[in-house]
């Protein structure tokens, strides 16, 4: 019998029973899950049969959940949130609908039902069940934490707060900063009782930074925040100045009754920090690029389907709007793929089997099904997704917020390793092109070309080439002087065009190299075209640099991003008649040479010349950011001081880590040169080859003068016109790329739509000059 072929799950069994494996269908869906007792998978009902056939498995339990009526409205007061979370205590209430859960036994093909409290069910079936019903599904496990603020952390100084015997007693209301008149965003100093503003804005508004100049003098660490003291002791803000952090004062309680304080009868009249940051929501860029306050008409149905933000997910989310709004990717993933056909095809587990799991999220987000009506556009969630996606990567696979960008690059490379074996299946290819580099020695007038494949534009952000400068100059002006007054004033954000950006990528770049034509180091120009244009384009605009503290800052600028781009003019030639090629490079003579400007970054943090050239060069002059990371992971090198020598690079090659490289899948040349680059040492040269991509494609292409042939062109990448239309674009709202928040808006049927996570809506005022990356396909 059929039901004495269940099994029985163990500690490790992975046991899914909130969402089916191939659909978004729950127990709430119509037809309910079922669990297949032997693989504990969960299908939907049209799905379980699909299962039955595949795999013979015909024992389910059948989970239902039905929506409970009722007519009781809850009258219960709703706190204001103090953390960006949702559902725990001091986040955002939720008043989840209630249901009834159905349990059943049900057996394939037939769908015989049998009640859990049936005579016919062994012994064995039972104690299955119960161990399912009792287990944390794997869904659960696997889905990240909500989104909410760090947690923070004890203040290391207030065990031992020294606090004086000054007599100060602070009274219940009135207070006053005691350098100025200001009487908000007043902070009390716990170890003197003195009364003082808090820091200025950038704006002009906030306080006059008093605290902080005392602080500045006396070193007393802690102050907490009048106007946020409450009986609940928990919701005080305390800031540490020493540890520059809002902080929690175990003794706060003791701290305050020193200076007469009775904190049960005191009320809330001021923003906790928290609050503050819940209260970005309703800054301009958080108005502008959600367009709040705007009356959004809702869309629903086909194309329409929102994400649900599994916390800090909207940069996946945002992503994957865009890519599944590309012809390529619907075609591959719901147009010519059928979700059967794609279980079909899948291992055992189709939850570990990324083309499964990317048709399930094609038909999820195309078919419309569960965005049928604007009141039941809930949005899907990608769990089973992104965990498969994340697994094995430090960053993807953790709750925390990631660079758009950088879950761009890292998709289309999982998805391109899932298409090897048919390359000319693999939909990344739409967004690939050829970049052309050409050479030119200045000592010589003798030219390299070198192609590489890409899968985006990087542009930097002229400042200088702003249309606005005299207004940024006096605005710039007035709040470096500490704000007119303290009157509010109106931001000035320079405005950049983007035909600005893309010249300036295409413009000539003089470096540094070792010209085999005069045998010497000497200066050269650097060109950069492409030698064939994708089918989308996508530009990834680099408002995240490093400032003269190291620390990542973002440019507030405006981009002029007109709705039709034509980049003809960017396409490369190859060798030209009257070029004359550079010699062959001798590897024995040829060395790589640190770019100056890299190394006087390094220099100006405080690290010797010496370390400076090696990070430079190790990292193949990439930037100051990778050179700064390499330098911090190689300070313990015993050779760390030792100065970069070419010839002994050549030298510590061993054709034995050679070998070990070339079994790891690298080419001869290649592997030889990652271990010239990295001193010989065979891990640093895998890591190398890893991370330096761009160079290794270089390699692999090295054209000398000559245009690739298009037989050679890798994968027979699409090329075709320069002229492209706008389809797309992800903005992102906050100081980093690890916080805030991504929204796209994407063309769709001649007309803007907004997808902010879960909601999807006509879009009244698409914020075109607001974005990170963006999207144009070729007319």
């Amino acid at each position: 019998m059929a039901l004495s072929n269940v099994g029985m799950p163990q500690a490790s069994t992975r046991i899914y029973k909130e969402e089916c494996c191939l659909t978004f269908d729950t127990p709430k869906s119509d037809g309910g899950l079922f669990v297949d007792l032997t693989s504990f998978l969960a299908f939907g009902r049209e799905q379980a049969m699909w299962n039955f056939k595949k795999t013979g498995s015909s024992v389910y339990l059948h989970i239902k959940h039905t929506l409970k009526e009722s007519d009781e409205e809850d009258d219960r007061p709703h706190k204001k949130p103090t953390l960006l979370a949702i559902g725990v205590e001091g986040g955002f209430e939720t008043k989840e609908p209630e249901y009834d859960e159905t349990l059943s036994i049900v057996i394939l093909p037939d769908y015989q039902t049998l009640p859990l409290s049936s005579a016919e069910l062994p012994e064995k079936v039972r104690l299955c069940v119960d161990a399912v019903v009792q287990s944390v599904g794997a869904e659960r496990k696997e889905q990240v934490s909500a989104w909410t603020a760090d947690k923070k952390q004890l203040s290391i100084y207030a065990q031992s707060l020294q606090q004086l015997n000054n007599g100060v007693r602070v009274p219940p209301s009135g207070w006053k900063c005691q350098r100025c008149d200001k009487q908000e965003n007043l902070w009390l100093n716990l170890t003197d009782g003195s009364i003082l503003c808090g820091r200025r804005n950038f704006d002009g508004t906030g306080g006059n930074n008093h605290a902080l100049e005392h602080y500045a003098n006396v070193k007393y660490p802690l102050a907490v925040k009048l106007g946020t003291i409450t009986a609940d002791l928990e919701t005080a803000d305390v800031f540490s100045y020493a540890e520059d952090d809002t902080v929690t004062d175990p003794l706060l309680a003791q701290h305050l009754a020193h200076f007469g304080i009775n904190f049960a009868a005191l009320k809330k009249t001021e923003m906790t920090t928290a609050e503050r940051e819940l209260d970005q929501n309703v800054n301009f860029d958080w108005n502008r690029i959600q367009e709040k306050g705007k009356e959004l008409e809702p869309l629903f149905g086909p194309g329409f389907t929102g994400l649900v933000n599994l916390g800090n997910s909207c940069y996946l989310a945002s992503v994957l709007q865009i890519i599944f709004a590309t012809r390529d990717f619907q075609l591959r993933y719901y147009g010519n793929l059928k979700l059967d056909d794609a279980f079909q095809l899948a291992a055992a587990d189709p939850t570990q089997d990324l083309n499964t799991q990317l048709s399930k999220l094609g038909h999820g987000l195309l078919s419309g099904k569960y965005s049928e009506q604007p009141e039941f556009q809930k949005g899907i969630p990608p769990r089973m997704f992104k965990s498969l996606i994340g697994a094995g990567h430090p960053e993807f696979a953790s709750s925390r917020q990631q660079d758009a960008f950088e879950f761009f690059q890292y998709f289309l490379e999982q998805v391109e390793r899932e298409n090897v074996a048919n390359p000319n299946e693999d939909p990344s290819r739409c967004f690939k092109f050829l970049v052309e580099e050409r050479i030119v020695c200045c000592s010589s007038g003798k030219v390299k070309y070198t192609k590489r494949v890409d899968n985006a534009l990087s542009l930097t952000l002229p400042l200088d080439a702003a249309t606005n400068r005299d207004e940024v100059a006096a605005y710039e002006k007035i709040t470096s002087e500490g704000g007119n007054s303290g009157e509010k004033i109106e931001v000035v954000r320079p405005r950049i065009p983007l035909s600005a950006c893309l010249d300036r990528f295409a413009a000539p770049d003089e470096v540094e190299f070792y010209s085999t034509a005069v045998n010497a180091r000497t200066t050269a120009l650097k060109m950069t075209s492409l030698a064939t244009f994708p089918t989308y384009l996508l530009l990834h605009m680099r408002k995240f640099q490093l400032d003269a503290s190291w620390v990542p800052k973002k440019l507030d600028v405006f981009l002029d991003v007109p709705d039709t781009i034509d980049i003809s003019h960017m396409r490369g030639k190859g060798l030209q008649p009257g070029e004359e090629l550079l010699p062959e490079a001798d590897d024995e003579a040829e060395g790589p040479v640190a770019d100056e400007a890299i190394v006087s970054q390094l220099m100006d943090m405080g690290f010797p010349r010496v370390r400076c050239e090696k990070a430079a060069i190790f990292t193949s002059n990439h930037g100051a950011e990778p050179a700064m990371e390499w330098l911090l992971s190689h300070m313990d090198d015993p050779d760390i001081d030792v100065p970069y020598s070419h010839s002994s690079s050549n030298a510590n090659v061993d054709e034995n880590a050679v070998q070990a490289l070339v079994a790891l899948g690298f080419s001869a040349d290649l592997a030889r040169k990652a271990l010239r680059a990295t001193g010989g040492r065979t891990e640093d040269a895998a890591e190398w080859i890893f991370s330096n991509s761009d160079d290794a494609n270089a390699m692999e292409l090295d054209v000398g003068g000559s245009s690739t042939p298009s037989s050679s062109v890798p994968h027979d990448l699409p090329d075709g016109s320069g002229k492209y239309k706008l389809m797309g674009f992800v903005s992102h709202m906050g100081s980093s790329t690890l916080c805030g928040h991504y929204v796209a808006h994407i063309l769709k049927e001649g007309r803007w739509v907004i997808f902010n996570d879960a909601k999807v809506a006509l879009s009244g005022d698409p914020p075109k000059d607001m974005g990170y990356l963006y999207v144009f396909q070729r007319v």
